[in-house]
């Protein structure tokens, strides 16, 4: 891991600190890319976080969520110890087969979601995938139907 001090900066209400240049370099050849998200576990605190790497307006970015660091939007100013590495691990979230199989029904929608971008359609996946009961995945699932058929909202969204 790599290991360093960075004062938490803020960009609207998303904290964040800047990482290394030299601990990017080697990230970077860790993960065999230097473009798009970059999967890392970072740990703050004593404690482990799965995390991406993102850059944003130029700028390599760890952003620093309350789930990490406890009221981080409050804390701008504060310099943290950070430890950081690449994540070679597989973070592929597979949609629910209950999903697909209304997808494969429903052709329409089928070319909509398809027609989303990577993270529309992973957005959508996560959520239904991490659903619990039966009941709410059959619900969502429904309802995702209906958001990519234009009928109504969804993830908090009016259209796809």
């Amino acid at each position: 891991m790599h290991e360093f001090k960075a004062t938490i900066d803020i960009i609207g209400i998303n904290p964040f600190v800047y990482v290394p240049e030299q601990i990017l370099k080697e990230i970077f050849a860790q993960a065999g890319k230097d473009k798009g998200h970059i999967p890392i576990c970072v740990v703050i605190n004593n404690t482990k976080h799965k995390q991406t790497l993102v850059k944003y307006s130029g700028h390599w970015r760890l952003y620093i969520n309350t789930t990490m660091l406890k009221n981080s939007p409050k804390r701008v100013g504060e310099i943290l110890d950070i430890a950081i590495e690449f994540d070679p691990e597989d973070r592929t979230i597979e949609p629910h087969p209950e999903f697909l199989q209304a997808l494969r029904q429903n052709l329409e929608a089928k070319q909509v979601f398809e027609g989303l971008s990577a993270s529309r359609q992973k957005e959508i996946i996560r959520y239904i995938s991490s659903l619990k009961s039966a009941d709410s995945v059959t619900n969502n699932v429904q309802k995702a139907i209906g958001f990519l058929t234009g009928k109504n909202r969804f993830v908090g969204r009016e259209r796809p």
